[in-house]
């Protein structure tokens, strides 16, 4: 007989920062707070990462299921605009790429774009791939305007002013806030689940269900309940970064730009008031200070603020959901930097949470399928990162190294159908599609053999002439988009800051 155990009645946050105020604000809005309590514990006296914080394209999808009106967001988190990512001195020095939210062009008669690019470079044409990205034309011209259904976009902005302004917006939605360090916890001594977490002040914050969003941290997923880590550092070698905010003495550019360097990559992230920087790399081929020497030396502008280190190992929890407890954000998963794709994981574990919502006797059924969906999505993710690596061929120490690694064999897979017919085969729960991998994979000078042998039925002139309007009109309408500069001081411009 089927019987309804109830709904949850506490649900307990742990941790705030941009996980912690993503999941309360979207958990508000989706169930009854009514019936169940959400409860977000946060101490002021713990800082979360980052002094810039890029996203992709799933970000604006949350504001919308919030309820965020797009503009009033980025205003009041000093934000731009993100077309995508420029890679500068990736692969080789002097190798510049794109990769952007968006593909190459519409396929004809059901054949991708970079087909007949392989087809006319085949016969002698040497026009980059990037010719045919909109996005990209766009972007390089420092132009932006929403809402065009040649590309997707994203954000960057202050991270902490986005936790902030999520605390208000998940705070009007119903969620308490309860200001403290939690110093212990309960674990039921039957089910093993965590019943209660203590803060330094003497509260206790009982719960049938619990949060971690602690990030590196992770007091709860990790400590209190002894979940296993799944290390990916053999695979993914950058382990620490330096990160530092700047002055920005020039005009915002809506793309993140990623600039390889002996050691690792540096990040520039420009926002309203600043630009954040960081520098990522292997302390196992690049000292600390050198590190911060080269971040310092090929800023833009003058920092604003001493650089932070930060220590890190990529991989995961082998459960993202142990018991009665899912890890969101850092505390059940890192991958580096590259492709920003932190608040990706955070939502998409939001939303998984959501589908696969536990009444107050959980069912183990809902919680395997979590953990098998967030394995396999960021294991996906992971072969997407660790293939800018692989396929670099700068002769440092630590990029030689990317490129004798033992790579997955999901991604010894994809790269060896590419390479033989053009194609990408993709899995199941893919975050990246086959023009990223495009973008990335030929940015890298990884050419395939050969082409779709549909590329061949039309004659090569047609061919050549089409491609040829192609690239021309993309020139044209990208020239018509609105500056960047001009769309935010018209929408979306700051209170009281204004573009040097």
């Amino acid at each position: 007989m089927f019987m309804n155990s109830g709904h949850l009645r506490d649900i307990v946050i742990l941790g705030g920062g941009a996980a912690g105020w993503i999941a309360a604000a979207l958990l508000a809005k989706k169930i009854d707070c009514e019936q169940t309590r959400i409860t977000l514990v946060e101490s002021e006296q713990i800082g979360t990462i980052g002094v810039g914080e890029a996203t992709v394209p799933i970000l604006a999808q949350y504001n919308a299921m919030v309820g965020i009106d797009e503009f009033d967001f980025v205003r009041s988190t000093q934000g731009t605009f993100k077309l995508g990512i420029e890679f500068c001195d990736w692969g080789t020095a002097g190798n510049r790429h794109f990769h952007a939210f968006s593909d190459f062009g519409h396929p004809v008669e059901g054949i991708s774009t970079h087909h007949y690019w392989l087809r006319l470079r085949q016969s002698g044409e040497d026009y980059p791939i990037e010719d045919y990205s909109f996005a990209y034309a766009v972007g390089k011209n420092n132009n932006f305007a929403p809402h065009n259904e040649r590309y997707h976009y994203a954000y960057h902005f202050d991270a902490g002013l986005y936790a902030r302004y999520l605390r208000d917006v998940a705070t009007e939605l119903g969620v308490q806030r309860i200001e403290g360090k939690m110093t212990h916890f309960d674990l039921d001594p039957e089910s093993g689940n965590i019943s209660a977490i203590h803060l330094a002040d003497g509260q206790t914050i009982p719960g049938d269900f619990f949060l971690d969003c602690t990030g590196f941290a992770s007091e709860l997923l990790g400590k209190a309940l002894d979940t296993p880590f799944v290390d990916w550092s053999h695979w993914l070698l950058c382990n620490s970064a330096i990160a530092v905010p700047s002055t920005r003495i020039d005009t915002p550019m809506p793309f993140t730009r990623s600039t390889a360097h002996a050691g690792g990559w540096r990040w520039t992230i420009p926002l309203q008031h600043r630009n954040g920087n960081g520098m990522v790399y292997s302390s196992d081929y690049w000292s600390d200070d050198a590190a911060r020497d080269d971040l310092l030396g090929s800023i833009c502008g003058e920092p604003l603020a001493e650089p932070r280190l930060f220590r890190f190992t990529s991989g995961h929890r082998k459960q993202f959901w142990n018991r009665n407890c899912v890890g969101i954000g850092f505390a059940s998963s890192f991958l580096e930097p590259l492709e920003s794709t932190g608040i990706q994981l955070i939502v998409m574990g939001v939303l998984k949470l959501l589908r696969y919502f536990p009444q107050r006797v959980i069912d183990p059924v809902l919680r395997n399928e979590y953990n098998r969906l967030s394995t396999i999505e960021i294991e996906r993710i992971r072969d997407f990162i660790i293939a800018h690596y692989y396929l670099s061929r700068r002769p440092e120490p630590l990029w030689a190294a990317c490129r004798n690694i033992e790579i997955p064999d999901s991604l010894r897979h994809k790269i060896e159908i590419w390479k033989a017919s053009g194609q990408i085969p993709l899995g199941d729960l893919e975050s990246y599609m086959e023009p990223s991998w495009v973008a990335i994979l030929l940015g890298n000078n990884l050419v395939p053999s050969r082409y779709s042998v549909s590329a061949d039925k039309h004659p090569l002139d047609q061919i050549r002439n089409g491609m040829k309007l192609r690239r021309e009109e993309i020139v044209r309408s990208a020239r018509a988009v609105t500056s960047h500069r001009d769309f935010i001081d018209g929408h979306c411009k700051a209170a009281q800051l204004e573009f040097d």
